[in-house]
């Protein structure tokens, strides 16, 4: 199933051909710096098909993120219903959200396919506002926010429940949202 495509990217749901690119950003240090731990292949082979059965199911998630000439995975970026995040985020809020194989970084490839799922989010779902978060001091990804024009929103950050004290760096989060008026008035 292919959710949108870009100039160089396709955006769909997984298939089997990308387990093994799903297990390795899931399992490396430098990509899950900012995520209290990593997963083994067999909790990222859970997760591989909890969220394919999600995208199956509802028509968002975090999406496969691919080489549109070549079908090849390099990561995810996707639309998710925010869950269990009560009383910072509703249930249901959607996010956005992204995870790229180092070999991919700075390239570009998430700011592409995040606008794009913008477009998606907004035009096709017909969504109200989207929002972003990340551990405070995740420079990179914040940068992709500010880069697709979510804008700061402090006064919804919020300290990520269930991180145990030897990671306690990693609770606070920043949130940047967007709605669809501010989308739309940027010309997208």
């Amino acid at each position: 199933m292919i959710i949108a495509t870009t100039k160089r990217l396709l955006v769909r749901n997984w298939g089997e051909k990308d387990r093994d690119l799903f297990h390795e950003i899931n399992s490396d240090p430098v990509v899950m710096e900012f995520f209290p731990f990593l997963r083994t292949r067999a909790q990222s082979d859970e997760l591989f098909e909890r969220l394919r059965g999600i995208i199956a199911d509802t028509g968002l998630g975090f999406f496969a993120l691919a080489d549109r000439d070549t079908d090849s995975a390099m990561g995810f970026c996707g639309l998710s219903h925010v869950t269990n995040l009560e009383p910072h985020l509703s249930d249901g809020t959607v996010e956005i959200g992204w995870r790229l194989s180092r070999r991919y970084w700075g390239q570009g490839y998430i700011t592409e396919a995040a606008e794009k799922l913008l477009e998606f989010g907004f035009v096709t779902q017909n969504l109200d506002e989207i929002v972003s978060f990340a551990v405070a001091t995740n420079e990179r990804s914040i940068a992709v926010m500010q880069r697709i024009g979510m804008i700061a929103a402090p006064h919804r950050d919020f300290d990520m429940p269930g991180i145990d004290d030897a990671r306690a760096e990693l609770r606070p989060h920043s949130l940047y949202a967007i709605d669809r008026a501010t989308w739309q008035a940027k010309g997208r």
